[in-house]
């Protein structure tokens, strides 16, 4: 299976949109399972924060020991005021985490603001149970991803930088062009620019950081599988190391989703929707 441009749409007539098929079917079904899967999983992740917001680095995280991250309220005479401290830096963070409405619309001492949670209202045991239902069908929906990539050739072909692309001065024009929101239009709008390429691999290296770590925390699979403890160096550590990949992830989806609002929402959408996308044209100069 090869991704090409069908006759009907290589070749437009002059004046013609250039359109082409950009994404086959198994990418466009697979990235929005994959995004509705995100999403419950934070949500639902959050959740289980709230029962204990507090990341720890090592086996334990208990007998007195520092957390690496905490998210915690204090009192300002009558006033809850919502904390957010990592490492040796603690900023106010009132109204989003630490100190938020709840549910019912009364600030109270919440690590999570109840509209990112899943349910709205603390109950660990119904956040984790949609956390590992959804967590099986994104793993699964992820290796189905990476068996069609491999089979029809995306991941050579899309997302594997080629040796040019990764040369400094190649990397360094092309950080300028999205610094001065330069976009590609004609012929290099077909293609992921290396930029593209290196934050799509990134991302999956999060999202194959947060399933292993995931399952570091599960005592279960820790008796089937026990060198993921010592490779992330303890439960706690591995805790710690989900929320940081969940939390790059969403930084990650922020920037993505700016990126398509700048280079068009119509057309971006529309080919992950249909697949085909229409190439913006060139600048006549």
């Amino acid at each position: 299976m090869t991704e090409t441009v069908s006759p009907a749409v290589a070749a437009p007539e002059p004046g013609s949109q250039d359109v082409v098929y950009r994404h086959k079917l198994t990418t466009r079904v697979t990235h929005w399972i994959n995004a509705v899967c995100f999403t419950l999983l934070l949500m639902s992740g959050l959740q289980i924060l709230n029962a204990h917001p507090a990341l720890y680095w090592g086996e334990f995280g208990a007998d007195g020991d520092r957390a690496f991250i905490e998210f915690f309220a204090s009192r300002d005479g009558d006033e809850l005021v919502g904390h957010t401290r990592v490492g040796p830096l603690t900023v106010t963070t009132t109204g989003l985490f630490g100190v938020s409405n709840g549910s019912d619309g009364d600030v109270r001492a919440i690590a999570m603001p109840s509209w990112a949670t899943l349910p709205s209202f603390r109950d660990l045991a119904t956040g984790r149970r949609w956390h590992f239902f959804f967590a099986w069908v994104f793993v699964i929906n992820g290796l189905i991803y990476v068996g069609a990539s491999l089979i029809n050739g995306h991941l050579r072909r899309d997302l594997l930088p080629k040796r040019d692309e990764i040369k400094p001065r190649h990397i360094l024009q092309d950080i300028w062009n999205h610094m001065r929101l330069k976009l590609p239009k004609g012929e290099e709008a077909k293609h992921y620019n290396v930029l593209q390429k290196g934050a799509y691999l990134g991302v999956t290296v999060l999202m194959l950081l947060m399933v292993l770590t995931g399952l570091t925390m599960s005592p279960g699979f820790n008796a089937v599988v026990p060198g993921l403890l010592d490779l992330f160096g303890g439960r706690q550590s591995a805790r710690t190391i989900h929320f940081i990949c969940a939390f790059l992830t969403v930084a990650f989806i922020v920037v993505h989703l700016a990126m398509v609002l700048l280079a068009g929402p119509i057309n971006e959408i529309r080919s992950m929707i249909t697949g085909r996308y229409v190439v913006p044209p060139e600048d006549k100069s």
